[in-house]
């Protein structure tokens, strides 16, 4: 497809998938019988992504337990009560707190990719979480004998780790989620904190070549969970000109959303550097209404007319389900704004005659 399209990953897991996770979780079912589950789920999801003829696909993340915390399932040195991030519909998530190190990843993501291509017909994305994400694990007070210096290097070293390993393992492109850069302006408007995750971002993607660059990308979007989100209210102004200061070449921007897309397709084309490829939201994961491959035909076309054809590409928002226990998007809901996208992407290719 001369326009490139991609999916930002999750896509809501299959309610037997669901209910086996609790029962796994409550004891009542063992560790084979939840993995023939989850084996399952991402066979079906491949087979339905492929359906869709999305020239590139992901695993659903059917197997992450989150976006966020796949890495440290599992991990002995943590505490319930971390971070808490609130969303505008008054429901929170929380993040564990660390207690002790060394930090150590518990599972990389190219587990996950690597059973996914065992499946797949086509080329397969991976998303892996941010360092800076990772970072919010750390207690504000510190932790006795290990230091946040010493954390954040083990961090960094953890997360090229994770990347090298999607890379080396076959993916097409690793995709960063970085859905906290916008928040971070919510929680400190002075953008020191924003600043502070860039740069701990970028000390992970200064360790690969420019070559290996061009196959990593960031996806930014306000948080898409339960059907709501934790930081649309803020201006993509105060987020956009330091979004674009990380040194990778794909970025995954949530636009279909937005209330003036063309005041935020301006502020991309203002803000982006040569050689980073944008890949425009299209879809919008909360909005149940299934969106025509007219509709999206013309958002591409909108975008086109802000951003160079080379350097357009077309996406979603955001993942359909990045926590393991959402079930506000149901899965036919998703593979069809997903076949919508694909679509309108190709609608606007012949319009553009590229």
């Amino acid at each position: 497809m001369p326009i490139p399209t991609e999916p930002v990953g999750s896509i809501p897991r299959p309610p037997e998938l669901i209910a086996g996770m609790q029962q796994f979780a409550a004891g009542r079912i063992s560790r084979d019988q939840l993995a023939r589950l989850q084996d399952a789920a991402t066979r079906d999801t491949i087979r339905r992504f492929e359906a869709t003829e999305s020239p590139v696909i992901s695993d659903g993340e059917q197997t992450k337990p989150s976006f966020a915390t796949y890495p440290i399932h599992g991990l002995a040195s943590l505490a319930p009560d971390g971070v808490t991030i609130p969303f505008a519909d008054g429901h929170t998530r929380r993040l564990p707190r660390l207690t002790a190190g060394p930090f150590r990843y518990q599972t990389y993501a190219d587990a996950y990719l690597v059973a996914a291509r065992a499946h797949a017909h086509v080329p397969v994305k991976q998303a892996v979480i941010a360092a800076s994400a990772l970072s919010l694990l750390y207690p504000e007070d510190g932790i006795r004998g290990y230091p946040r210096d010493a954390f954040l290097q083990d961090l960094v070293r953890e997360a090229e780790t994770d990347i090298r390993r999607c890379l080396a393992a076959g993916a097409h492109v690793v995709q960063i989620d970085f859905t906290e850069g916008r928040l971070a302006v919510k929680l400190d408007p002075t953008k020191g904190l924003l600043k502070e995750f860039v740069d701990l971002n970028n000390r992970v993607l200064k360790r690969f070549t420019a070559d290996e660059r061009r196959r990593i990308g960031v996806h930014t979007c306000p948080g898409g969970d339960q059907d709501s989100t934790h930081s649309a209210d803020v201006d993509y102004a105060e987020l956009l000109p330091t979004l674009f200061e990380l040194e990778a070449t794909n970025f995954y921007i949530q636009c279909a959303s937005e209330p003036d897309r063309g005041r935020a397709l301006r502020l991309v084309k203002q803000h982006a550097k040569p050689g980073q490829r944008m890949f425009i939201g299209v879809t919008d994961p909360i909005d149940p209404e299934v969106e025509t491959p007219e509709q999206v035909r013309d958002r591409v076309l909108e975008a086109a007319e802000y951003l160079p054809l080379d350097r357009l590409g077309t996406t979603d928002d955001c993942g359909f389900a990045p926590f393991s226990d959402d079930t506000s998007t149901d899965r036919d809901t998703a593979f069809a704004k997903i076949r919508s996208r694909v679509a309108g992407t190709a609608l606007a290719a012949r319009k553009l005659r590229v």
